[in-house]
This record gives structure tokens, sequence and C-alpha cells, in this order.
């Protein structure tokens, strides 16, 4: 007890030292960073490593979170001196500033190979008792997607809480919503340095202090994931069925880390993926990543390492591949054990006909569900002819109201948010819009809900409706809106705004990883805001139909908790495996895959391995798993040293004596990089692969190679027999290029595939080929 006194004694002193350095730099900048430190070296005189920090490293009320789970150490306000000062400390790893990250914002089951009573739903028990963590911008609990009805207790495994808040009580819970927490202190700090918005109530405010969701997009990915049947769901009428998600019976638990109109910030999402591991999910659904463009190494990026936390303690983490295709090298998340998903359309379009007064008909979408134009025809006005930029794209206070009042205006898009453009339309007495694509968009289309009559159209028809303008001395217009369309070919098209590989930090891996549903997606939605997000928009909806990777990734999720349900020892990498492996490079025509933004066939850098195809996935014959030891083998490989492996693995790692190659990560898919300076004639690389048998025992497959167009790919060996005992068998592809008369396409590379097949079972790897010059 004295003991223990002296300490306590002790440790109110030291505090009250650094407590004054602290008050003496207050009057400096201060800024929220992350510190990594090597927690085996806290001195055994401190109980705890918050005693530790608070007492060796910062101010007690200068630290936002301790982490202990998925990361060792600390994030806190500090002024730069201090900074300065913790990060000398031999016991200090690295450290990172706190970064602000972005959102990257019923049919689509059904468009998986997902049917009632059969196939996967049948065998997983649609995801029943799969926790399902989901980091966004809370929930709004009410809605039917959350009900319990029927649903068995919560898991005993299960450790988590519901944390009460703002307009949150523990009751909003239930056996479906097991668990909700919210993380706001990075936040708040940010906000008190640099002037984001602080939380306050949502009584004509801006957020709410809990996990209650005022922006939506929380509410909506948690839905798709696993939302329960919903019966005579709509958007105002559009997308009109049953809405149900991925895996209708996971239990959420739900982890807001992302606050409405100001982003998320890495230090409170590395404190989320520390209690969700913490808590007991199975599965983490992240819709979120960088919102500058710019990869961060894997060691300084909060996402990578707390997934790998997450990873090599056998949960599954899906991530949004991001959202500014269709450019090259624009996917996000790229660390190799995070699925980072693309977006593909669906069977389903709200199509929207734009009727020129010269009788010709333009193709458009819209989500709008005001009143009709019926058929009358208005004077059509494009306000970019002035010259002026901002009054081309319908920005705040661009439009004169004596010039667009009673005409449908042409917006271009870009620069601010679709449906805002249409409401500085309306404001200056505009009757309609139609937002027309820009050549970097091309005819990738996105329907929305806007508050006037408006449709979007491609760069092609915006172009002839300009055309159409100079050439007519009274151009006139209006637009039929056509409601909800079923069938629609081809199908899957990879959507235009989906982030495209390579990948920018480690091209020896494919990125994206595959595609899912992410365009007109229909889910949940809060009471908070109506269907735009807008301030001005005061309609309610129970249901609202998005677009982006962020509904990509939580078809994922909800997929990986199903196959974790049906095969509870399988690891993060092999159900990853499972779905990419048996993904789908066809569309509904049965034709060669296409993107969006130019009709061309789609490459592996546009889907990964191809287009989540679940009813394949649930039996995949072969998987290509991957152990931690494999991960801190390709960190060694692409030159991080041993300090640099701990700060993402939280464990002291031992490179091989001989240096591992990057390429032989045992990924499911295939990347060759090749010097674009090699020597005269060609030049191979190889790789090495396992595959593990999780198929009939007695199985034989048989290797098919799609080669590359002016690439040899051979395999060794050709056949791979399993039997009783014989599970694994290991492969090598050797893959030669004459580099110097090697054609690339306009993505800069050429792909192929390579194949196993039992006659019953096709396990497809992609093969990228591609050319690196020297700098």
């Amino acid at each position: 007890m004295a003991s223990y006194s002296i300490f306590f004694f002790f440790f109110l002193f030291l505090c009250g030292f650094v407590s004054q350095v602290f008050t003496d730099s207050t009057h400096k900048t201060v800024k929220t960073f992350i510190f990594r430190v090597d927690s085996h070296t806290k001195p055994s005189i401190f109980p705890t490593h918050y005693h530790w920090y608070a007492s060796e490293f910062a101010d007690p009320l200068a630290i936002l979170h301790v982490y202990d789970t998925v990361f060792h150490g600390f994030s806190a306000s500090l002024a730069p001196e201090q900074v300065s000062s913790i990060s000398q400390h031999p016991s200090v790893l690295a450290v990172f500033e706190d970064r602000r990250r972005e959102l990257h914002t019923t049919r689509s089951p059904q468009f998986l190979g997902l049917r009632n009573q059969r196939g996967l739903w049948s065998d997983s028990d649609y995801g029943s008792d799969v926790i399902v963590g989901v980091f966004d911008t809370g929930i709004w609990p009410e809605r039917r997607s959350f009900w319990d009805k029927n649903l068995g207790p919560v898991p005993k495994r299960w450790k988590g809480t519901c944390e009460a808040g703002e307009k949150f009580a523990a009751i909003n819970c239930n056996r479906k919503l097991i668990g909700a927490r919210f993380f706001i202190k990075g936040h708040e700090a940010a906000g008190a340095s640099s002037g984001v918005p602080p939380i306050t109530l949502m009584n004509d405010t801006v957020e709410y202090r809990s996990p209650r969701d005022a922006d939506g997009h929380g509410t909506h990915t948690a839905s798709t994931a696993a939302g329960r049947y919903s019966f005579q769901a709509s958007m105002a009428g559009y997308a009109a069925g049953v809405a149900k998600g991925v895996a209708p019976k996971a239990r959420l638990a739900v982890y807001k880390v992302c606050w409405k109109d100001s982003g998320c910030f890495d230090s409170d999402i590395l404190a989320a993926f520390d209690s969700a591991v913490s808590d007991g999910v199975d599965v983490i659904s992240i819709s979120i990543g960088g919102g500058d463009g710019v990869s961060s190494p894997y060691y300084l990026d909060p996402i990578a390492i707390g997934a790998y936390g997450a990873v090599s303690r056998g949960v599954f983490v899906s991530s949004s591949a991001g959202n500014e295709g269709p450019s090259a090298m624009t996917v996000t998340n790229l660390a190799p054990w995070l699925t980072t998903v693309g977006a593909g359309t669906i069977d389903r379009s709200f199509p929207a006909v734009v009727i020129l007064g010269d009788g010709r008909k333009l193709s458009g979408v819209s989500l709008y569900a005001g009143a009709p134009l019926n058929g009358k025809m208005y004077p059509l006005i494009y306000p970019g002819k002035s010259g002026i930029f901002s009054a081309s794209l319908c920005m705040e206070n661009s439009l004169e109201p004596n010039v667009v009042r009673g005409k449908i205006v042409i917006c271009e898009r870009g620069n601010s948010p679709r449906v805002a453009k249409g409401l500085v339309v309306k404001k200056a007495g505009g009757v309609g819009m139609i937002l027309a694509n820009g050549a970097y968009n091309g005819e990738g289309l996105v329907g929305d809900a806007h508050l006037l009559p408006a449709c979007a159209v491609g760069a092609d028809a915006g172009n002839l409706l300009k055309k159409y303008i100079s050439s007519t001395s009274n151009p006139t217009v209006t637009i039929d809106f056509r409601g909800t369309q079923l069938g629609i070919k081809p199908a899957p098209v990879v959507a235009s705004f989906s982030g495209r590989g390579p990948n920018a930090l480690s091209p020896e891996i494919l990125k994206p990883d595959l595609i899912a549903p992410g365009v007109n997606i229909l889910a949940a939605w809060t009471d908070a805001v109506g269907p735009t997000g807008l301030d001005s928009d005061t309609r309610k909806t129970e249901f609202n139909i998005l677009s982006g990777t962020s509904m990509a990734c939580p078809h994922v999720s909800g997929a990986a908790a199903l196959l974790k349900s049906a095969h509870p020892d399988w690891s993060p990498a092999a159900i990853r495996s499972a779905m990419m492996t048996t993904a789908s490079v066809i569309d509904n025509r049965a034709h060669p895959m296409t993107e969006e933004s130019t009709g061309k066939p789609a490459t592996a850098y546009d889907f990964g391995a191809g287009h989540l195809n679940l009813d394949r996935a649930m039996d995949p014959g072969l998987v290509f798993d991957i152990t931690n030891d494999d991960y801190v083998n390709f960190l060694c490989a692409i030159g991080y040293g041993p300090k640099l492996i701990q700060v993402v693995t939280r464990i002291p790692a031992k490179c091989p004596a001989k240096k591992p190659a990057p390429e032989n990560l045992n990924y499911p898919s295939i990347a060759a990089l090749f010097s674009g300076a090699s020597k005269v004639g060609p030049s191979s690389k190889t790789f090495v692969r396992t595959v593990t048998n999780v198929g009939p025992m007695r199985s034989v497959y048989v290797a098919r190679v799609e080669a590359p167009k002016g690439v040899t790919v051979t395999v060794k060996p050709t056949t791979l027999a399993f039997a009783a005992g014989v599970t694994r068998r290991s492969f090598v592809v050797t893959v030669t290029a004459d580099t110097r008369n090697l054609v690339l396409d306009d993505s800069g590379a050429v792909f192929g595939s390579l194949s196993w097949s039992d006659g019953t079972h096709v396990v497809r790897s992609p093969i990228v080929v591609t050319q690196l010059n020297p700098l």
C-alpha cells in the first residue's frame, strides 16, 4: 500500500510538471498527432500504459485516445516543439499527424446471385450470428432494416456496448443492432485548431454527439451490409420492392467515426479499430479513404495499421476503392491485407429522356419525384456560353435570375455537389436542370433525388445540347421521367467513378481486388436530412438511393459475413480469395465486362479479379491463404526494416537473410513488372503460389492459361492432385516478355489469366503485365 502511495505521488508530480509545460505552450499552434510506441519497453513502475504516456510523454489533458489492441500508442493534441521532443524518445517508433479522411460516397442481393431458401443465403443461415462492424456516420436505429424480430440472443462472445449520447440511449440497441459507439475526440481537437464545425445538438444545428446518424451515409451502408427484410420499400416510388442487406441475419455494431460535413479523422478511426476488435466483431466495413488523393506508406496509414491489427486476429476488413476514377492509379486503401472494393452497375436504372424542340431524344437518368413537366417545352439555356466558368458549373450566386427564370438550364458537372447545382438553378427561378458530364466523366451517369425537374446526361449528349443551343434561335426542351426500369443490359458495367489501378504503393499487388454493386443502391436512410443531404431539403424518406464505392464496400462486407457463417474456420485471406477467384468478368449479355466512361472493354485495372459472384464464392474449390508471417515477409520485401514493420504489426520482426520478392505474396492475382530498360531479348519473372483445397477431398485440378498479348506464361506443374492428408499444393508461374517489343494497351499493361479447374470448380487468377521505366 505504501509503495502504491509513493507511485501515485510520483505520478501526480510528473503530470503536474508536464501539465505546466503544456500550459506554457498553449499560445502556440496545437495539432493532433498519433504516436506509435513500443509497448514492451514500459517501465514496471507504471501500472498501465496510460499512466506511462501521461507521465512521461504528454499531459493527460492533451491525450485523446490510448490504443492497446490493434495498435500500441496514443494520440494527443500538442505544440510542435512537444512533438519534436516526444519523437526523440527511444520507445517512440513513429509519429504521424492526424489526417482528415472522406467518405467514399433492394435489387443488388439478387444481382449477386443470392436467392431465398437456397445457395449461400440458405447454407449460411443468412449470416446469422456473424457480427459486422461498420465504421461510418452512425445509424438511425428506428429503421425497419434494424428490427430484431425473430433473431436469437446476442452472441455470447460479444463484449461491446451501446454507448448513450444525444438522442441515443441503450434502448436503441437490440438483438440486431447489438452495439454502437462514437469517436469524436480527434474531430473536436481538429476543430479547436483549424475551425472544423463543432458538434452540437440537432435542434437547428449540425450533428448528434452520439451514434445517431445525422448524415445518412452510415445508415445506408449498415443496411446494405446486413439490413433485415423491409417490404414495400422505395425512395419516393423509385426501386419499389423488398429492401434487404446482403447478410440479413448478421448482427450489426456501429462505430461512428465520421461527422456530417466534417469528415473522419485518423485518430478516431484507429480508436474504432481498437474497440471493434476488442468488442468481438467478425467483419469490419470501412467506406472511407484519403481525401487528398495521396496514398501514404503503410506505416503512416492508420487505416492500413488498424486493419492489419484486425486481420491478424481473424477479422475480415472490407474497404472502398475510392471515387476518383476513371483515371489510372486512383484506387485507394492499398494494403494487401485489406479487401479493396470498386463499384459496378446493376441491371436496374432510373431513365429520364430529354426531348429537344426538333424532336430528338437523349437518354439520361434521374430520381426526381416531384410534379412532372407533362411534355411542356421550356426555353433551354447554357450559362457557360457567357464564358464565365462558375456559371457553366452553376455555382452558388453564379446565375442571373433575369436570364434563367422560366428556363431549363444546362449545368456542367464538377466542383460542387450535383444536387446543389439544381438548388442554385431553382433559387434563380429556373424550371429545371440538365446536368451534363464533361470529358472526364464520359458517359458515366448517377441518379439523384433532385429538388426540381432535372436529369443527368453523358458528355456526348451534353455537347449535342450545347450545339443545339448555338444552332437554333429558340431552343426548347422538356424532360420525361420514366421511373424504374429492370433488366438493363449490359450489366454489370464498371462505374466511371470507381477507383482504378495500378496500385500506387505496391504495383506487385493488383488493386482493386474486385468490384460489387455500387450504382443507384437502395438502402435505409436517416430522418435528419432529406434524400439530397442539403440543409434546405426538408423531405423525409425511409430509404434513399446512393452511388459510390461506399455502397460497393458493404456488399462485400455482407458477403464476407455469409462466407464466415458458412465457413467459420476460413481466414480473412481465404474469404477474399473465394470472392476473387470466383468473380465474374462477363456481363449479362455473356460479353466481356465494359467500363462506363468509354463503353470499351474493362480490364483488371478497372475491376480487379472481376465482379462479386456469391453463388460461386460459397464453394470456390481452392483458396489462396495468407498468414501473418507472409505479410511480414511482404513488408520485408518492399524494404521495410524491423522498426517500420513493428509500427504496422505491433511486434518486433526479423527479415529473412535472403530478401523476399513482393510479388511472391500468396495473392490470388499476379502482377508482373518489367523494367523498360531491360536487356535485348526476353525477360522473365517467376511467381510462387500455394493453394489450399476446400472442396472435395480427392480432386485433380488442371491449369489453363490465357496469356496476355505478346507474353508467354508457363505453369509448373500443370496438374495439382489433392487427397486425404494432402490439402495444400504449390506451383510456379513464369511470365516471359520481350519488353523492348511489348505493346501495352491504353492502361499501360496487357492482361490475361490463369485458371485451375477440376471439371466443377474454376479458380481464376488475373495476370497483369506492365512495364516500369526508370526515373
